[in-house]
């Protein structure tokens, strides 16, 4: 009995220490990301950069085709560089059952807490892209989460490394958790652009408002 009673103190115990590292864990990521946002200039200069954007990508319909009597549409993605229109930086193509496709936008805002100028600025990152027979969770992954979006490369080229995968898990994370760092100044809100009918010969160009909203325009193909 009484080396059993030996076993359950070492058991607590052990238990006690893992929770007390895993605490000191997240506190040192959570104090990492805390003076990331807080003291590092290089990060605070390049979100004072970001300049305003109008149109961030397209879609095209490429076939749409009845399989078994149900619709399937196909369409190719383009993201388009920050500073030239013409410029693509990610292609993909997707299938969606029927014609009404929708494209998530994860929208991050930056208050004037962490942008030197005093000014509002944003970033967007694409999330997934799913038809209206699909849940949003199983819809397909457009940018790789935690990664530094193409669009952005070089946007953090001052930073460590570290603070740069640093930086990005944590403006990823706020897909969970809209509010997550708003303490510093640092909001999320999704831009949800649906399509109704997609067309052979159309093309949506999206566009994202000062505010934030994303929208279509649509406009022949060329």
């Amino acid at each position: 009995m009484v080396i059993s009673k030996i076993f359950r103190y070492i058991a607590a115990c052990l238990v006690l220490a893992a929770v007390i590292f895993t605490a000191r864990m997240i506190y040192r990521g959570t104090a990492t990301i805390r003076e990331l946002l807080t003291e590092n200039k290089h990060l605070k200069a390049a979100i004072t950069n970001l300049t305003l954007e109008e149109q961030i990508g397209y879609a095209k319909v490429t076939s749409q085709e009845n399989k078994e009597g149900r619709l399937f549409t196909t369409i190719k993605f383009v993201e388009t560089a920050r500073d030239d229109k013409t410029k693509r930086i990610l292609e993909k193509t997707y299938t969606i059952e029927g014609d009404i496709v929708h494209f998530d936008a994860l929208i991050v805002r930056f208050s004037n807490k962490i942008v030197m100028d005093g000014e509002e600025k944003s970033l967007y990152l694409w999330r997934r892209v799913y038809g209206e027979k699909t849940a949003p969770e199983n819809g397909f992954a457009i940018e790789e989460p935690d990664t530094e979006p193409q669009r952005y490369s070089g946007l953090l080229k001052k930073l460590a490394n570290k603070d740069r995968k640093l930086f990005w898990t944590n403006i990823w994370s706020l897909s969970n958790d809209p509010e997550g760092l708003k303490e510093y100044g640092i909001t999320a809100i999704y831009g949800n652009a649906v399509y109704s009918q997609l067309k052979r010969g159309l093309v949506y160009v999206f566009k994202i408002t000062p505010s934030g909203q994303l929208s279509p325009e649509v406009i022949p193909e060329m």
